[in-house]
């Protein structure tokens, strides 16, 4: 099974937003961020320093799932920014969206917090930063990438193992998807 979506998973502050947006834009497709799906009173909550608790979240992955779900139906390769940090987040996003690969950006406690320390304009703030790492259980099954290094060198990370497996590549010019040149590449 080829690859046609990437979820980039991490806790807050470990760039999956920066790292998606510019992987997206490398191979040619769309991008969402998970924080755009929140209802308003998720946000309000986190904006809060509230952090969510699974009823929360719900109605929120729910939606997730369907955008990925609707984008591989209409063969649109996508790349989502999702915190997904408990494994039962990612079945359900995954859940008969078959040719979605995930992502986990990895960093220690320390850079993550100092990262955010910086940052403006964002609901969550570095003092929640504890949760998210008691609440995240590592992926086994992901291709795990560590986050000290810049943007451009995690996703040319990304990029390097990906393209010895199977993907997708839009053909910018048609729309179209179409698997890269190398044949036999087992899948990330």
């Amino acid at each position: 099974m080829k690859t046609r979506f990437f979820i980039v998973m991490g806790v807050s502050g470990s760039g999956k937003t920066s790292v998606g947006k510019s992987l997206a834009y490398k191979l040619g497709w769309d991008f969402y961020d998970a924080d755009d799906f929140h209802p308003p009173e998720n946000v309000a909550k986190m904006a809060s320093g509230i952090p969510l608790d699974d009823s929360d979240r719900a109605p929120w992955l729910a939606s997730l799932h369907d955008l990925i779900s609707a984008s591989l139906k209409a063969d649109q390769p996508g790349v989502l920014a999702c915190s997904a940090l408990k494994e039962r987040y990612r079945r359900r996003l995954l859940d008969g969206n078959e040719g979605v690969r995930i992502v986990y950006l990895k960093g220690s406690y320390d850079l993550i917090r100092s990262r955010m320390s910086v940052r403006e304009d964002h609901y969550m703030k570095p003092h929640m930063l504890q949760s998210q790492f008691e609440s995240l259980e590592e992926p086994p099954d992901a291709l795990t990438v560590d986050i000290s290094g810049s943007v451009e060198e995690i996703v040319d990370t990304i990029l390097q193992v990906i393209s010895k497996m199977s993907f997708s590549r839009r053909d910018t010019a048609s729309g179209r998807c179409e698997r890269p040149a190398s044949r036999g590449a087992k899948n990330l």
